[in-house]
């Protein structure tokens, strides 16, 4: 961490991750000079499902804003606003006091509303929707989840007032404030692209209440200041400004430099996003576009257990005992190609297409493989499935970004940005500071309290570029001959996702 002059002023930066909320102290200078995390679990009550519990990410919200205060008090740090980024659709309902009516919530990678986008897919022209809504159809939108939530759980829906995403009610926690920022909006389902508020026709079409949803603001507004009991629990000063925020990848697009139409990025986190910016949104069926902090359109394209795969292969091969280093030391001992052993990193499903259901799976397995070559062939798998999705997005934008801009967890890994460049063939460029969320709230807080004029300019003077990682030759001429065998795979293995899930429904109980 950087020190801290005596007195200084600083933001603090709050970010509401899938894993973990972290406080963090940053400069003035973009710089994080302290931060708090404390972690939790997802809840995986059957397959395809994924829920949180608010309370827990309030509970970690307060411990980690009371370490950073203290620390930010101990040296004498003044906190002049904070800004918040959080885990993008997770639906939290509220009620009139602001109560969750749920001990639980459906996240963004949960998949049970799969049955509502087969029924919207099966009513609809998905096509003539893209321009209303920006995007195709998943289970992700919280205008899915919504119309789950309505149709299961009667008495939580019929409590309920207020709509939010994960890091908005936290907001709401520390303000007593509702609103949606825009990048998030954008992401549900359910906001007109052309009008920037909440689409009349698509919610009365899902058979939604347009009086659930909250004002859609921009995410260097100022939502409200911390309350008393805020401040009691948190450390923060009451009447602290916080920010309206954004959903942490758009923001960490932000901190990574990405900010400006016909930049392209990779947020390598629990999932692997790739992004290029755009003025308007790219209507394609099967790409996704997201509200950018500064006004664009960052289309995209997501494999949902990126990050995720090395988390689950470190917990089926070493239930968590080794550390992500040491793992990454074995895979470096395998040969490039891991033996000709390919991963395919569907271990939750996919967010597009007609094969949602699809699973992972080791191809090539033999006798020789051991850990080693199983540990990079997860890294290499994911590789492939995102190029799949770079080059989904070039045939649509007809454009090739000839570098990507890292950032995320994944932006720390050296062996996997070495093999995620030579998969791509191109280089990679590496963010200073690989926290790019943080970073990116940072810059908002300081388009809000006036050190910058925009966001834009922001992001120049705080975002710095520490190198560039190259493709070799000799690793990106195997892959490439790897990858359509990769490709062979995805494509053939479809037609029995349909009979696993039979299979997983008829089974015989424990």
């Amino acid at each position: 961490m950087v020190p801290l002059m005596s007195g200084g002023a600083c933001t603090v930066a709050l970010d509401i991750g899938t894993g973990s909320t972290r406080a963090a102290i940053m400069g003035a200078d973009g710089r994080v000079l302290h931060v708090a995390a404390q972690t939790y679990d997802q809840i995986v009550p059957a397959y395809g499902w994924s829920e949180q519990r608010p309370d827990d990410w309030w509970a970690a919200t307060c411990a980690t804003l009371k370490q950073a205060t203290d620390w930010a008090r101990d040296n004498g740090a003044t906190i002049s606003a904070l800004a918040a980024c959080g885990q993008m659709h997770g639906t939290v309902l509220v009620d009139d006091d602001g109560r969750p009516t749920r001990d639980a919530v459906p996240l963004w990678n949960d998949k049970r509303t799969l049955d509502h986008v087969r029924r919207f897919e099966a009513g609809h022209d998905v096509a003539d929707w893209l321009s209303r809504t920006a995007n195709p159809p998943t289970p992700a939108w919280p205008a899915f989840k919504l119309q789950w939530l309505r149709d299961n759980d009667p008495a939580a829906w019929s409590q309920s007032r207020t709509v939010l995403m994960p890091k908005d009610y936290v907001n709401l926690r520390l303000t007593g404030e509702r609103a949606m920022d825009w990048t998030d909006a954008a992401c549900s389902f359910l906001m007109d692209p052309v009008t920037g508020d909440w689409s009349d026709i698509v919610l009365s079409d899902l058979g939604l209440s347009r009086a659930m949803m909250p004002p859609i603001r921009m995410p260097t507004e100022i939502l409200g200041h911390v309350t008393p009991d805020a401040a009691r629990a948190t450390g923060l000063a009451r009447g602290t400004p916080v920010l309206v925020g954004g959903g942490d990848y758009p923001v960490a697009l932000l901190g990574s430099g990405v900010c400006r139409p016909g930049l392209a990025s990779e947020v390598a986190g629990t999932s692997s996003i790739v992004t290029v910016v755009s003025e308007k949104p790219v209507l394609d069926p099967e790409i996704c576009n997201v509200g950018t902090p500064e006004g664009n359109w960052g289309a995209f394209v997501l494999l949902e257990a990126g990050g995720d795969s090395a988390r689950w292969a470190r917990r089926a091969f070493h239930d968590n005992d080794l550390g992500y280093a040491q793992i990454m030391d074995m895979a470096a001992g395998a040969a490039p190609g891991a033996d000709t052993l390919l991963f395919l990193p569907y271990l939750v499903g996919e967010r597009l297409g007609a094969h949602r259901n699809s699973r992972a799976q080791f191809f090539g397995l033999a006798a020789g493989h051991g850990l080693a070559q199983m540990h990079r062939a997860v890294l290499e798998g994911v590789g492939f499935a995102v190029n799949r999705h770079l080059r989904v997005m070039e045939r649509a934008t007809g454009t090739r970004p000839e570098v990507l801009i890292a950032s995320g967890g994944g932006a720390k890994a050296d062996l996997w940005l070495r093999i995620k460049a030579a998969i791509y063939d191109r280089p990679i460029l590496i963010p200073e500071e690989p926290e790019c969320g943080l970073v990116g709230c940072a810059a908002l807080a300081a388009v809000a309290t006036g050190a910058d004029r925009d966001l834009t300019q922001a992001a120049e003077r705080l975002v710095r570029h520490a190198r560039e990682v190259l493709p070799d030759p000799a690793w990106a001429e195997h892959y490439a001959r790897m990858q359509p065998l990769f490709d062979a795979l995805c494509d053939q293995s479809r037609a029995h996702y349909d009979t696993l899930d039979a299979l997983a429904a008829s089974g015989p109980a424990v």
